[in-house]
């Protein structure tokens, strides 16, 4: 499965901070975090925001890095 743009949503916004949830009803943690996974989001989502990531199976919370093509969701902790 891939993203759908449907399973993301924001939990809280202020001052140009986002955070965001992300649930996937299939897809594993480490396809969450391959390069592009998120790119239809890119126009969205801003270095320094928060995702929430909730698979059937794990969670994490990961920080968003890069913008546009080079957006990038790193693990926190």
């Amino acid at each position: 499965m891939s993203f759908s743009l449907r399973n993301l949503s924001v939990l809280a916004y202020a001052n140009g901070f986002t955070l965001w949830h992300y649930k996937t009803p299939q897809d594993s943690l480490p396809d969450t975090a391959s390069a592009g996974y998120f790119a239809d989001a890119a126009d969205l989502m801003a270095a320094g925001d928060l995702v929430m990531l909730t698979t059937p199976t794990q969670g994490r919370i990961a920080a968003v890095t890069g913008a546009g093509p080079a957006l990038a969701l790193v693990p926190v902790g």
